[in-house]
């Protein structure tokens, strides 16, 4: 296992023979000839020619005076004597698309970070007894640089990383997030991939400056106790002509069964996990991106596909060597990334975006799991969104989407995510999704947010969604900023603002997010009110918070529901107060207890509950006792 191939490969600074210059190294064992070419030899693929170890398939070749900014590709002949060129697979920089050529960049160069308190802090953190919220967002459609007076009036389609900092940052203090996730910023030729169809492994994106802007961006969060998470795509690459596919003339990256090596749900091709070359490719790029840019966790994108060997496609009855269906080299890869991250680097966020039932995703490789700390909660998020988009008429007999996910929340170590892929190719955004009018829709998206806060589970919300886009995700434009003008969705944005304190400020809502202990149902068999009830436990039997949700239209004055202790209590937080645009049907007074059992209870209180609401309760601990 090498997790470090990018100190040896690509193109490096050096001195040789008291000459500066640059060093270039290339596994392509199946090719015949190998050139370095670029403007500093007029693209003439005969002038400076790489030599092969036969024995380990690697060309080398070290040319003097090329220098930091040098724009090159290699021309390769395969054994066909066909030719054809391409950028380097370890290339630390690249052109900014459509142009598709490799820089010379020296990734080793000092960078003044300022983070080690931040990284010092992470170390010290149980990462699953703590907040996580997370705004998940793509950098080329956040915001753009239209000439408004707040960037450069020069033209540039896309904010530059620092640019984007210095709005960023600021946002997501005001906003109460504690991490972002990144959308693929690793270099992909094809906006409409979102970065899912990647070709330069080490090359952060040119669309939005270098890789020292980048870092300045990551440095800026860190500063400001924001965490970075990056999505990264082990599983598939692009098969543009450029790029990792055919790199020599044969597959090389991918499988050489094409059943294998095809991916048609994409139309990319597979990572082929049975060669250790491309495994150690994969571990370096992930090391690479911790190592040099200080990120604080990644997700991997589309597990499933690494797990099957039939995974979306056509059954071709396709076995492993133990009969099964389980992709068992890329399996063992997932585990060895794991492991690996986890020896190097202290408490960092690893998730896997998983839609299968596959068991033990976010376990310990040494209790027979994947080894991921996280796991995108699939299964929530679309039973929720379905429940979400039925009229409140028809929730009564669709009841079990809005409870089952409970029977298997605590199998793993889950995060609630409301991602980008569940408003673009015709979904809706989450606001449009709302049944109801207008203003039912902005009720009912801030009462799923209170209940989504409220269940176990780390938390995700894709950009937009925090203040109520209308319209679908536009990777080509940026959000639809214009409408927090109005005041429903300034309002919206103010709401996940309060939320996101609320739910920091509160131990009981994500301490004990992946054990059975932290949750406990008091009424979720009340499918005619479409009211639900139940409480999330801090460590202290005092530390409680009581979540009621109404799924409905209807209002309910005085109801009654059972709470385990005979306490007091307060409302702490109500998604239909005014200032986030509700109608402020609050409880403001001090909530007496009754006794009398209710719900399987011993004790009972009486609340007024507004339509299409989610509402908190605490329990008043006086002072010398109860």
């Amino acid at each position: 296992m090498n997790y470090t191939l990018y100190k040896t490969f690509g193109s490096h600074l050096k001195k040789n023979d008291g000459v500066d210059g640059v060093l270039f190294t290339l596994w392509a064992p199946n090719a015949m000839k190998v050139s370095v070419v670029g403007d500093f030899n007029d693209w003439d693929g005969k002038r400076n020619y790489m030599n092969k170890d036969i024995q380990t398939g690697v060309w080398t070749l070290f040319i003097p005076n090329l220098k930091e900014g040098t724009i090159y590709k290699y021309m390769i002949a395969d054994k066909n004597q066909k030719i054809f060129m391409k950028s380097d697979p370890f290339a630390f920089y690249s052109e900014v698309r459509p142009n598709t050529a490799s820089i010379v960049y020296n990734p080793f160069k000092s960078f003044p970070w300022e983070d080690k308190k931040w990284l010092e802090k992470r170390a010290s953190e149980n990462l699953y007894s703590k907040p996580i919220s997370i705004y998940e967002l793509h950098l080329g459609s956040w915001k753009r640089n239209y000439n408004r007076g707040d960037g450069p009036e020069d033209g540039r389609e896309f904010l530059n990383y620092r640019e984007i900092a210095k709005k960023l940052v600021p946002y997501i203090l005001e906003t109460g997030f504690t991490h972002i996730e990144i959308l693929p910023l690793t270099e992909h030729p094809l906006d409409t991939s979102w970065g899912y169809q990647g070709v330069g492994y080490f090359s952060i994106t040119s669309r939005y400056g270098s890789p020292e802007d980048f870092k300045y961006l990551v440095n800026e969060c860190h500063k400001a106790g924001i965490g970075v998470i990056l999505d990264w795509v082990p599983g598939h690459f692009c098969k543009d002509a450029h790029g990792l596919y055919r790199f020599d003339g044969t597959p090389l990256f991918e499988y050489e069964n094409e059943i294998l090596g095809e991916n048609p749900t994409w139309g990319t091709a597979n990572f082929d996990f049975t060669k250790p070359f491309v495994k150690n490719f994969l571990l370096s790029s992930a090391t690479f991106l911790f190592e040099h840019f200080h990120i604080d966790g990644i997700r991997a994108d589309a597990v499933s596909n690494l797990l099957y060997l039939e995974y979306g496609r056509e059954k071709t009855g396709l076995k492993n060597s133990l009969g099964g269906d389980a992709k068992l080299e890329a399996i063992d890869f997932l585990r060895t990334l794991n492991e690996t991250i986890f020896k190097l680097y202290k408490n960092p966020l690893m998730i896997a975006e998983e839609a299968t039932s596959w068991p033990l995703v976010t376990a310990p490789t040494y209790k027979g799991g994947l080894g991921f700390n996280y796991k995108w909660n699939m299964g929530w998020m679309n039973d929720m969104l379905k429940y979400m988009s039925y009229t409140p008429c028809e929730r009564d007999k669709n009841h079990n989407l809005l409870t089952f996910s409970i029977m298997y929340a605590f199998s793993e170590n889950f995060i609630l995510a409301l991602s980008h892929d569940e408003v673009v190719h015709g979904k809706k955004s989450l606001l449009d999704k709302m049944s109801g009018d207008y203003i039912q829709k902005f009720d009912s998206l801030r009462m799923f947010y209170g209940f989504m806060f409220g269940h176990p589970g780390k938390k995700l919300i894709f950009m937009g969604g925090e203040f109520g886009q209308f319209i679908e995700w536009r990777y080509y434009e940026e959000l639809e900023w214009k409408l927090l003008k109005y005041p429903q969705h300034d309002s919206l944005k103010t709401y996940i603002s309060k939320l996101n304190e609320f739910y920091k400020s509160e131990p009981a809502l994500w301490g004990k997010d992946s054990t059975s202990d932290g949750f406990q149902w008091v009424n979720h068999k009340n499918h005619s009110q479409k009211l639900i009830t139940f409480i999330r436990k801090g460590d202290n039997l005092e530390d409680f918070i009581l979540v009621v949700c109404n799924f409905t239209k209807n209002e309910y004055i005085n109801h009654s529901i059972g709470v385990p202790r005979m306490f007091e209590y307060m409302e702490v937080f109500n998604s239909d107060k005014d200032i986030f645009g509700g109608s402020n049907q609050v409880n403001s007074e001090i909530i007496k207890p009754m006794n009398r059992e209710l719900d399987d209870q011993p004790f009972s209180i009486s609340i007024n509950i507004a339509p299409l609401c989610t509402l908190f309760l605490k329990p008043i601990l006086k002072k010398g006792g109860i």
